[in-house]
């Protein structure tokens, strides 16, 4: 099964930017993210992103 963006904005809603990769995970599981939204935030590049822009960008709709 597929996720959407809207998907994964949502399970970074209020996370407060710059975060890394492992934030970012970190923050998803707590709020409860689909199994689908935490294996999308693991595939992403390790590196810090800046806004929820530069996850988008690197997400891409996979």
């Amino acid at each position: 099964m597929q996720t959407s963006p809207i998907e994964v904005q949502k399970a970074l809603k209020n996370i407060d930017y710059p975060v890394n990769k492992k934030q970012l995970i970190e923050h998803a599981k707590k709020h409860d993210a689909s199994r689908e939204v935490i294996e999308v935030l693991e595939d992403l590049p390790d590196k810090e992103y800046a806004n929820a822009a530069d996850v988008s960008k690197e997400f891409g709709g996979k």
